[in-house]
């Protein structure tokens, strides 16, 4: 008796059926990423991403040893986890990259809430307020943000200064009426600054305060207030996390209320929050 062979398109159909099923995993598993908090609490690390020339959130002192208002909060929060905080250099225009594709864990270096990092990070509850400002010299000619036409302005390339010059045009993009030089750090602009390369810079205030209080610059600078909207500083996590992310606004709680955050707040800022 012959065997009855299946026809061609019914096998056709099976192998169709067989690549679906495994392309659709593959896309589920690559769209539906895990939450990481067991692999964090197994190696008892979180790895924070950093610009470690940022005062006064993370920086270097004299010695080259990382402190900063962010870095004892980071480590004194997650202290309280159970975990240590490790400290990784970024490049901060990079910062969500490295977020995303597991090179870090957080990014905790006086990171602002926005709307469009809000599309690729998750956000911890705001743990601090700041402001833009412009840091220019006293012989300048700058005493408001209408006064920057015709000057050159300096700026940190992926800073929420920037993102707020190009969003909102209106409050100083269109008085300055050039491009902005962009920098990598803020210490490279501030020295440019100091010799006349450019006219200002638009920075975060706690940043600038901290500079003017524990530097003596050759040349006398001042800040310059500006119409930007006040800033909310939080932790950006991976979206998936939300383990870490419940368990990280508890411990910032608990800092608050204990002290720890009006004590860092003093050192760091010479006031309370």
């Amino acid at each position: 008796m012959k065997k009855k062979q299946m026809p061609t398109w019914v096998g056709n159909s099976i192998i169709f059926l067989i690549l679906v099923l495994v392309v659709g995993g593959l896309w589920y598993k690559g769209t539906h990423k895990v939450d990481t908090w067991n692999q964090v609490k197994q190696n008892k690390t979180v790895v924070i991403g950093i610009d470690d020339t940022f005062v006064p959130m993370g920086f270097r002192d004299k010695n080259g040893k990382l402190i900063g208002y962010d870095v004892e909060m980071a480590k004194a929060a997650f202290k309280k986890m159970g975990l240590d905080a490790r400290f990784q250099v970024i490049d901060w225009s990079m910062k969500e990259t490295e977020l995303n594709t597991g090179h870090i864990d957080a990014i905790w270096n006086g990171y602002t809430m926005t709307p469009e990092r809000m599309q690729h990070v998750a956000f911890s509850k705001p743990y601090h307020a700041d402001r833009q400002v412009l840091l220019t010299r006293v012989d300048s000619g700058i005493m408001t943000a209408r006064d920057i036409h015709g000057k050159q302005l300096g700026v940190q390339t992926g800073s929420s200064g920037l993102s707020t010059f190009n969003e909102r045009p209106e409050l100083l993009k269109n008085d300055l009426g050039t491009k902005p030089v962009q920098y990598d750090t803020f210490d490279k602009a501030i020295n440019d600054v100091k010799v006349g390369r450019i006219d200002s810079v638009l920075i975060d205030n706690d940043y600038a305060n901290y500079y003017l209080t524990h530097n003596r610059p050759s040349v006398p600078l001042k800040l310059v207030p500006i119409p930007f909207p006040p800033e909310q500083f939080a932790v950006g996590l991976r979206k998936q996390d939300e383990t870490l992310r419940f368990k990280l606004d508890r411990a910032i709680e608990q800092l608050h209320q204990d002290g720890t955050e009006q004590k860092l707040a003093m050192k760091y800022f010479g006031r309370p929050q």
